[in-house]
């Protein structure tokens, strides 16, 4: 009984292209914090801007599955499956996209887009089939979480150098805790 226009109406949400950030993308995402009225009915969307070069890094949304439409630009976009069976385990599925082309990103795989164009940027909307999807964007939550997690589990898992663990935990230490 409370409920008003407003509820369900955000301005000029993603109408304008947005500063990116150190890897070259800007994710404007319009959920249910933003427009109260998705409250229950499964959807979001985001606007993503690219830098030249840029790309929104491997990360998944554990409650949405992720429908792309390229606006302008090229993107190289791609996914992984989860832990499937040989001969197919953790299959690497990619496309390059143009204007107007459509990917689908599955709910919960861990995906990525990149602007493969060092002089031109990329814009994309995505729509997400969540009020709330989530992300996890790998590398950060890997190397920087807080408190780390140990060189020695780390080395292990991706059988690099202790020192190797030390230097990434350090590049995402001060990203995420400055």
């Amino acid at each position: 009984m409370e409920v008003n226009a407003d509820d369900f109406f955000k301005a000029a949400a993603l109408d304008k292209p947005r500063v990116t950030n150190k890897v070259g993308s800007n994710v404007t995402l319009i959920n249910v914090m933003q427009i109260p009225g998705l409250n229950t009915l499964g959807i979001s969307i985001a606007r993503i801007d690219y830098a030249p070069l840029g790309q929104n890094p491997p990360h998944t949304h554990p409650r949405a599955t992720e429908i792309l439409t390229v606006l302008e630009g090229t993107l190289y976009v791609g996914f992984v499956t989860s832990n499937q069976p040989a001969p197919n385990r953790n299959k690497f599925l990619s496309k390059v996209l143009n204007k107007g082309d459509v990917f689908v990103f599955p709910v919960g795989l861990i995906h990525f887009q990149f602007n493969p164009n060092p002089h031109k940027p990329a814009v994309a909307i995505a729509a997400l089939s969540s009020q709330n999807p989530g992300a996890i964007t790998i590398a950060n939550a890997v190397f920087g979480s807080d408190p780390q997690i140990s060189d020695d589990v780390l080395a292990k898992a991706f059988q690099v150098e202790k020192n190797t663990i030390d230097w990434l935990q350090a590049q995402f230490w001060e990203n995420n805790h400055n």
